[in-house]
């Protein structure tokens, strides 16, 4: 069974001018999601900027999130690292937490081959029982590529993991995936310009940025397609695109923590070495905002 289908939210982390973690904003995102229809949250991947975050932090805001969500919806945390003990480790964590699932990364700058990949993933995998996702996204570990027969073979190997969050944009690796994987593979698009190809593939949902600042609508998008009105979930798509552009205008997370700080939403300043977002960049992302009812 899916950890979940439709729209998870890969959820920011609100931070306070000094830095540290804004708890009751992280509250106050965490339950608006909730009330806006979102189906599962994300909590410390990349757009919660867990690669700035000390591993106390981040199992911190982990624990927090399953404290608030309270089960409502799955929780799935984000515990990948290039080093496969600090991924075990925060995995296990996490598991302890209370957590639905993991979400764990292609190790980055290393630049390990299939095999290595492998090894890595069950390694992790068979440190916990809960479900995990593999994370594939070439563009931040230095061109590393869960190939679509690795992907296939640990879903079908390995008790526990049981899908990927397909971020290469290769629409056509994706296919292959699907076509070798004989309903293996629970498949979630990284991409929230391709949740509507995604999920016409056999895909359970989106793990998606978007959500931050327009949950009703990312969800919808989703819900609509299962039900049968594809062309109701085409329409959001497309309608969705602008926006969708202007968030990847820069390095996620910086747009969207613009985003939300443009609807009022608190979701602070970045963590360096991300910076705040160009104001030409803003002024575009602001006018998509609105032009989608968003802002």
């Amino acid at each position: 069974m899916s950890i979940f289908t439709g729209a998870g939210v890969a959820i920011v982390t609100p931070f306070h001018e000094d830095g540290s973690v804004n708890y009751e904003a992280f509250k106050e995102q965490i339950e608006r999601q909730i009330a806006g229809g979102t189906d599962a949250i994300i909590v410390c991947g990349t757009t919660g900027e867990s690669s700035t975050l000390t591993h106390e932090e981040h199992l911190d805001v982990i624990r927090y999130c399953v404290k608030v969500v309270n089960k409502r919806i799955p929780v799935i945390a984000g515990t990948g690292s290039n080093c496969t003990e600090t991924a075990i480790y925060l995995s296990t964590e996490a598991e302890k937490a209370g957590v639905d699932g993991l979400l764990i990364v292609t190790p980055y700058y290393n630049k390990c081959t299939q095999k290595g990949l492998a090894e890595h993933f069950t390694m992790v995998a068979n440190s916990v029982k809960v479900p995990i996702i593999l994370y594939n996204i070439p563009s931040r570990t230095g061109g590393v590529l869960i190939q679509p027969e690795t992907v296939v073979k640990l879903c079908k190997e390995v008790e526990n993991i049981v899908g990927v969050k397909d971020a290469t944009g290769n629409i056509s690796g994706v296919a292959k995936v699907m076509q070798l994987a004989d309903g293996c593979v629970d498949l979630y698009s990284g991409n929230d310009d391709q949740v509507v190809p995604i999920l016409s593939l056999g895909g359970k949902g989106v793990i998606s940025v978007l959500s931050n600042v327009a949950p009703q609508q990312t969800h919808d998008m989703c819900a609509k397609f299962f039900a049968g009105d594809v062309e109701g979930s085409r329409k959001i798509q497309l309608d969705a695109l602008p926006v969708i552009d202007g968030l990847f205008c820069e390095v996620n997370p910086i747009p969207v923590k613009k985003a939300m700080n443009l609807q009022g939403l608190n979701a602070g300043p970045l963590r360096r070495p991300l910076t705040e977002m160009e104001p030409e960049h803003a002024e575009k992302l602001a006018q998509a905002m609105k032009n989608f009812g968003i802002l």
